[in-house]
Order: structure tokens, then sequence, then C-alpha cells
């Protein structure tokens, strides 16, 4: 199941060995395609597959993706599971649009899990939270993103928080499915919250370094007067 709602967007969540030993597509098919039964001209882990490339290869938004998979060489296409087309089996990239509309509509907690880094056994685990640049669309306000990031810049997940709602809301969310036994997570004041604390120390067995600035007055005055 989802974890940011109620609709099934993988066959099955991801285990540590699941992350660690599968290969990327086989991870990736474990997703649920979000188009229709008809119209399906491209392989679904394909285009992902191709945009991953893509963003691999250094490209930064979808019109750079795009650019990226009008390039690659026959073989490669091949690799990456391209679709075949004519007589002589030319492999055909999907366009722009297409891999702009599969990206948009497939479960971003569900592919952000597939393709992150396994967090067990790393010293830290930063949280934080960011406006992804240029998702505002209209009156549509941009898409907060709560991250998690190992100490040496491995991503190992994110999630996006919901409208009408905060960081603080997602953060147990975001953490629940790892192993953080002997990791220390930092995040900003905003976390510094005690649900948040008994969270990390008594379910994940982990340790945790918040801030606390005069958001939380009588905790600060009490960590002003030590020593």
């Amino acid at each position: 199941m989802c974890r940011q709602s109620a609709t099934v967007c993988m066959v099955k969540s991801p285990t540590r060995q699941h992350r660690v030993t599968d290969e990327l597509a086989e991870r990736l098919a474990t997703l649920a395609d979000p188009r229709c039964r008809r119209g399906k001209r491209h392989p679904f882990v394909a285009v992902l597959l191709i945009a991953c490339a893509a963003v691999v290869s250094g490209a930064r938004s979808f019109v750079a993706i795009d650019e990226w998979a009008t390039d690659p060489p026959q073989d490669v296409l091949a690799q990456l599971g391209a679709r075949t087309a004519t007589a002589l089996d030319v492999r055909i990239p999907p366009s722009g649009a297409t891999i702009r509309r599969i990206i948009k509509d497939t479960c971003p907690g569900g592919l952000a899990d597939l393709l992150g880094h396994d967090p067990a056994g790393a010293d830290t685990l930063a949280v934080d939270g960011k406006s992804a640049p240029g998702s505002r669309l209209g009156t549509t306000p941009a898409a907060h993103l709560l991250a998690a990031m190992t100490g040496t810049g491995m991503t190992v997940t994110q999630l996006t928080v919901p409208e009408k709602t905060n960081e603080v809301t997602c953060f147990a969310a975001l953490l629940a499915p790892y192993d953080l036994q002997g990791v220390t997570v930092t995040g900003d004041a905003l976390h510094t919250q005690r649900d948040h604390a008994r969270f990390l120390v008594e379910v994940k067995k982990a340790h945790y370094a918040f801030t606390v600035k005069r958001n939380q007055k009588n905790l600060y005055e009490q960590m002003r007067t030590l020593p």
C-alpha cells in the first residue's frame, strides 16, 4: 500500500534485501502502471529506466530528459527496454510528453522507496523538507517534499507533504519502513517534537540530534541555563 494514500502502488513493499540485490528493472516492475489499458505504446518500466538514465547523465528537467531520450544509440535503447517499430525492429524512445505524464502519475512514495539507498548501518541520516522548484502550476502550490539523506549524500526516500499539513505529520511515515538501529537522525527546529524523539528512540532504536530554537520557549530556556 502507498504510504501517501489508500491506493495500491506496489505489488509488495520493498525490503532491505530487495533494495540491495534486485535489479532496478525488477524493482520498478513492482510499481503499478498508472495508465489505462488502452493506448499503451511504451513499456512502463522502460519509460522509467530511460528517465533514470537521463537523470544519472545530468538531466535536471523534463526538457533535458526528453533531449537525452532522443540521442541514445539503438543498443542503449535496447538495454533500457524501449519498444520496437517497423520491420527493421528499430527502437523508438517515448516522447517527452509521455515521460512527463507517466512520471507525474506514478506513485512518488513508491518510486522514491524503490530508487532510494538503504540507510541501515549509516552513521547519520538528515531529514529536511524543500519545495520543488518549477512544480507550481496555476493556482496549485508548489510540491513540498520531505526527504531523508545519509551523511554520505545518498538519498534514502522522500514523501510529498499533503496540502493543509506540514512536515511534522510526515516524519514518522517517511522513516517507518527502514532499519535505523544505531543511526543518528538530524532535523531542524520544526522537528524538535516529543513524538519524533520517542518514535526514534523507542520504535526505531535510533538516536537524534534536533535543533532547539525560541519556538520551543520552555525547552529553549532550559537549554540556555545549562553550563
